[in-house]
C-alpha cells in the first residue's frame, strides 16, 4: 500500500507538474529571502544517566524515565512516576549527566511539566567528553582544567530559562553528552523529556567496507560518520569549533564523500562559497596552500564524478590562480611563497620552517601537475605547456624534509622524492608517533604508494584506533599517542589518578577543551582502505575505467561497494591458501574494469 502511495505522489508531482511550495504568506516576501534548510532533524533519546549530584529522592528523582523515547509535546495531569523532578534547597544546586550514545551536531530539547506557572533557571553544557560537561567557568574564553571550553563557534556552556508544561530548543554545537543543573533555590523542576535533536544531510551510506579485522571495520565507519556529522549546509571541519570550510581541511574529507557518499553538492557548495569569498589575488582561508589545496579538490572531484560542466564553471579563477603561482616560483625553481599568506601544513608541524618549505614546495608542483590535466579537460593547451614546464623546474630542486613526517609525504606524492625513501627514512620511523590526524592520510598514501601497505594498515589500528579505545565515536582534530598513558576515557567521569586527556592536552588554537573531538579532517583512513583494500583506483574521470587491486596485507578476506556516477561497483576479494588473492567483482556497464 506504501508503495502505491508513492508511486502515486511520484505522479502527482512529476506528470501533473506539482511542486513543493512555499506558503503563500511566506511567498509574499523577496525570493531570495526564504531559504529552505537542506538538512534532516532526528531526535535522539538519551542512553544513559552517566551522573547525578545527589542520590536522595528529595534532591534529584526518577532520571530513569528521560532514557524512555519522547515526543516533544508537553502533557497535563501525569503521574509522578512519569516525570523526573530536581529540587533545590536554599544554597543547593542539583543536576545530572546524560550520554547519547553518538556525537552529534544539533542542540537539546527539553520538555517540561512544572505545575507553577514560573519559568526555572537552568546551566546547560554540552560535551563532546563527560568531563567537557563539568568545565567550571561559563564561556568566558579560558581554556583547560580550569576553564571552560568557550562558546567560540558554538554556544555550548550558557544560562536558559525553560517554561512551565512547555518545551524549548536550544544549543547547536558539536556534543555526545549534556549536563543540566536547576539555578534556582527553594524549588523544584519537573522534567518529562530531554532529548537531543541531530541534523544531518539525509544521504546514504552509497559506499561500504567490511574485512577479517573487526577493528579496521569500526574504523572505516567512525571515518564515515565523522564527515557525514560535517555535511551540514555547507561542509565544516568541526562541529563544535571550525564550524567553517576550510578549502585544504576538506580534501581529506572529499576523498571520503567520494568513497562513501558519491557526487553530493556541499562539496560542489564549499568550494564555490570560498572562491567566492576570495577573489584574487587573495589565498583562500589567508593560507597560500590552501588555494593549492583547492585546485587538488578540483581535480580529485572531477577525477571521481567526471562532471564538466561545473569543472568548466571554474576555469576563469583556475586560470588566474595558477598564473598567480607561475609567478611565486624563484629563478631555481624553489617556492617563494614568504610574505605571502600563513605558511602552513597543518598545526603539528607548523614550528618546523624547513618542512613547512618542503611540504609547499611539493604542494606547488602537485598544483600544477593537476592544474595541467585539468588545461588539456578544457582545452587551454598553452596553460597547460607553462604548468608543466615549471613542473620541470621545480623538480630540480629536492628540499629537505627535516623530519618531518607531513613533508615526505607530500614530497613523496609529488614524486620528488621516491617513495620508499621517504617512508623508509621518515615516515615509518617510529610507527605511528607523530602522525597528525589531518596529514595522517597523506602518510598513510605515501606508504601505499611505496608498497607497504602491512605497515599502513598497523598504523591505522594503532593511531585512529586508540581513539576508538577511549571512547570516541568520531575522529578528532588531533592526537598523540603519547597522551595515552593513564588517560580516563571520554566516556565517564575522570576517576581520581586518572589523567583528563580532553582538558590536559591540546596544543596551538585547541587547547583543553577547546580540542574539537569531531574533525572531519581526520577521516582519512575510511577513504584509504575502500582505495587500498578495497581496491578501487579511479583511473579515468567519472570512473570510466577503474582498476582494481587489493592489498589485504594480514587481512584474510575484504568486501564492499563504492559509488560512480553510473551505479555501484562491488567488490569481494579472498586469501586463497597459497596466499594468491581471488578477486570477485560486479559494475555497471559503462565502466572498464582493468585487474
Amino acid at each position: 500500500m506504501s508503495k502505491l502511495i508513492c508511486l502515486l505522489s511520484m505522479f502527482l508531482y512529476v506528470f501533473l507538474g506539482l511542486t513543493a511550495q512555499v506558503p503563500p504568506v511566506l511567498a509574499e516576501l523577496p525570493a531570495n529571502s526564504v531559504q529552505k534548510d537542506e538538512l534532516t532533524r532526528y531526535y535522539l533519546s538519551p542512553q544513559r544517566v552517566v551522573w547525578q549530584s545527589a542520590e536522595s529522592e528529595e534532591k534529584i528523582r526518577n532520571l530513569g524515565v528521560l532514557l524512555n523515547p519522547g515526543t516533544g509535546q508537553a502533557a497535563f495531569g501525569l503521574k509522578k512516576e512519569a516525570f523526573a523532578t530536581l529540587t533545590n534547597a536554599a544554597g543547593d544546586t542539583t543536576g545530572f549527566i546524560l550520554d547519547f550514545g553518538k556525537e552529534i551536531q544539533g542542540g537539546i530539547q527539553i520538555t517540561t511539566c512544572t505545575s507553577n506557572r514560573v519559568t526555572h533557571r537552568v546551566r546547560v553544557r554540552l560535551g563532546e567528553s563527560v568531563a567537557e560537561t563539568c568545565s567550571k567557568v561559563v564561556g568566558d574564553g579560558t581554556t583547560g582544567l580550569a576553564g571552560g571550553a568557550t562558546n567560540h563557534h558554538a554556544m555550548r556552556d550558557f544560562v536558559t530559562e525553560l517554561p512551565g508544561y512547555g518545551t524549548k530548543e536550544f544549543g547547536e554545537s558539536g556534543f555526545r553528552f549534556v549536563r543540566i543543573d536547576l539555578l534556582d533555590h527553594e524549588t523544584s523542576l519537573n522534567l518529562l523529556e530531554v532529548r537531543a535533536y541531530a541534523a544531518f544531510r539525509d544521504v546514504p551510506y552509497l559506499g561500504s567496507f567490511e574485512c577479517s579485522d573487526p577493528r579496521l571495520n569500526e574504523i572505516w565507519k567512525t571515518g564515515a560518520y565523522t564527515v557525514h556529522v560535517n555535511m551540514q549546509e555547507y561542509l565544516w571541519d568541526g562541529i563544535k569549533r571550525d564550524r567553517m570550510v576550510w578549502l585544504g581541511d576538506m580534501h581529506p574529507e572529499v576523498m571520503t564523500i567520494s568513497a562513501v557518499f558519491g557526487a553530493n553538492p556541499v562539496v560542489t557548495k564549499s568550494l564555490d562559497f570560498v572562491r567566492d569569498q576570495t577573489p584574487l589575488p587573495r589565498w583562500m582561508n589567508g593560507i597560500s596552500a590552501y588555494s593549492m589545496w583547492w585546485v587538488n579538490n578540483q581535480y580529485d572531484w572531477y577525477l571521481y564524478h567526471g562532471n564538466l560542466d561545473y569543472l568548466r564553471e571554474q576555469q576563469t579563477y583556475l586560470s588566474g590562480l595558477l598564473d598567480l603561482f607561475l609567478t611565486k616560483v624563484d629563478s631555481l625553481g624553489r617556492e617563494n611563497l614568504h610574505g605571502e599568506g600563513m605558511r602552513f601544513l597543518d598545526w603539528p608541524s607548523s614550528t618546523n620552517e624547513q618542512g613547512v618549505h618542503a611540504g609547499l614546495q611539493a604542494l606547488m608542483v602537485m598544483a600544477f601537475t593537476r592544474g595541467a590535466e585539468l588545461y588539456r579537460v578544457l582545452g587551454d593547451l598553452s596553460r597547460a605547456d607553462a604548468c608543466e614546464k615549471m613542473v620541470d623546474k621545480m623538480k630540480s630542486y629536492l628540499p629537505d624534509a627535516n623530519h618531518s613526517k607531513q613533508a615526505a609525504a607530500l614530497l613523496a606524492l609529488a614524486n620528488l622524492m621516491p617513495a620508499e625513501k621517504a617512508n623508509a627514512e621518515v615516515i615509518a620511523v617510529d610507527g605511528p608517533k607523530n602522525f597528525s590526524t589531518f596529514y595522517g592520510y597523506y602518510m598513510l598514501q605515501a606508504q601505499a604508494k611505496a608498497g607497504d601497505h602491512q605497515t599502513a594498515m598497523d598504523n591505522i589500528r594503532t593511531f585512529w584506533g586508540a581513539m576508538l579505545d577511549l571512547g570516541a565515536t568520531t575522529f578528532w582534530e588531533d592526537f598523540n599517542l603519547d597522551w595515552i598513558e593513564n588517560a580516563a576515557r571520554i566516556d565517564e567521569m575522570v576517576p581520581e589518578g586518572k589523567v583528563d586527556i580532553h582538558a590536559a592536552y591540546g596544543d596551538y588554537c585547541y587547547i583543553g577543551y577547546r580540542h574539537s573531538l569531531c574533525h572531519g579532517w581526520a577521516s582519512g583512513p575510511t577513504a584509504w582502505l575502500s582505495e587500498h583494500v578495497l581496491g578501487i583506483h579511479v583511473l579515468e574521470p567519472g570512473c570510466r575505467t577503474v582498476r582494481i587491486e587489493s592489498h589485504l596485507a594480514d587481512l584474510q578476506w575484504a568486501k564492499g561497494t563504492f559509488p560512480t556516477p553510473f551505479g555501484l561497483i562491488t567488490v569481494r576479494h579472498t586469501k586463497l591458501p597459497d596466499g594468491s588473492i581471488k578477486t570477485e567483482w560486479d559494475a555497471p556497464k559503462e565502466i572498464n574494469i582493468i585487474q
